[in-house]
């Protein structure tokens, strides 16, 4: 194992799912339906309109029609375990996941295709698209492809630092900034830029030396980071300064989303889920009693907030004073 701690490491069950799941035939099997897959590991979600739809082990792929009151899970041409899931309209959707899988859909999540595969390679950790043909697959070991066809192929590239050496950083994030510029959080606080569609990169100066796994731009140039030990950092710049937040938990971040009231949420093992009101100035620890780590927060249609991790999908119910239960 490597020294290193991958991000899926850090979550619980994946070292497990890594070992039952491994390299081999059994990638190559369809994942199996399980009457309880919604309550196992889920690794990313994501809202389409009135649709919520969650991926993680065993290949799992689950919607929801009613707000994540319910869920339903959907054959998919792989046993791996799925860490991301993007779609760029109702219709038109990819998973990724482990052994560099690439799943895709043209029906709104019903029917997959596999386009990618990749043995030898790590684990994918997050996908990214700026529209229905242009985009990006990032993971462990400098793992970087990009497809300009929709996801029917995937090209392999390479991301170098300043002295231009190749980097075998783990990538676990990609997002867009409000201006179209390209984000990755990555490990040993790497934060990487792009300013010419994913081409080339450079290094934006690092608020810490820990494992950065996601950021969040809100407003016009706003940037929050977090990681590693409870670490939020905010950037009133883009990224070109940062200070330290107080999250009140020293537990791992793993994403943060902001709501269509303008709250921030951060969410992490622990049961963790912090709430902001004051764009990101200070946040409020609302510890879920029973300690489940999450690693996802979606919000649903009606306002409620979805989280997945380790127990599969939870619906909360948040009030407009920030109120959990």
């Amino acid at each position: 194992m490597t020294p290193r701690i991958l991000r899926l490491q850090l979550l619980w069950a994946a070292v497990a799912a890594a070992l039952l799941f491994g390299s081999g035939p059994l990638h190559a099997a369809e994942a199996e339906l399980a009457p309880l897959a919604s309550q196992a590991l889920l690794l990313d979600g994501q809202a389409i309109g009135n649709t919520l739809i969650a991926v993680g082990e065993r290949g799992h792929i689950l919607t929801s029609l009613d707000a994540g009151r319910s869920w339903q899970q959907h054959p998919a041409p792989t046993r791996a375990t799925l860490t991301s899931v993007f779609f760029t309209d109702a219709q038109h959707g990819w998973a990724a996941g482990h052994d560099a899988v690439i799943l895709r859909t043209v029906d709104g999540g019903t029917t997959w295709q596999k386009v990618h595969e990749d043995f030898d390679s790590g684990p994918l950790l997050d996908l990214w698209f700026r529209d229905a043909s242009t985009g990006y697959a990032i993971g462990a070991y400098g793992l970087y492809l990009m497809t300009r066809d929709g996801g029917a192929t995937w090209e392999s590239l390479t991301i170098s630092d300043e002295t231009g050496a190749e980097t075998d950083l783990h990538f676990n994030q990609l997002r867009a900034l409000a201006d179209g510029r390209l984000i990755i959080a990555a490990e040993s606080g790497r934060l990487l830029l792009s300013s010419d569609n994913g081409r080339s990169w450079k290094s934006l100066p690092s608020p810490y030396e820990g494992s950065l796994f996601g950021t969040l731009p809100f407003g016009n140039d706003r940037l929050l980071a977090y990681g590693l030990r409870g670490h939020v950092f905010r950037s009133p710049n883009g990224g070109r300064s940062w200070r330290p937040i107080a999250a009140g938990t020293e537990a791992i971040l793993n994403d943060a989303i902001q709501l269509r009231d303008g709250r921030l949420i951060v969410v992490g093992l622990a049961g963790t889920v912090l709430i902001s009101s004051d764009n990101g100035e200070h946040f409020t620890l609302r510890q879920q009693q029973d300690r489940a780590g999450f690693v996802k927060a979606v919000e649903a249609v009606d306002g409620a907030l979805i989280l997945l991790g380790a127990q599969g999908a939870r619906r909360l119910e948040l009030s407009a004073t920030g109120g959990l239960p």
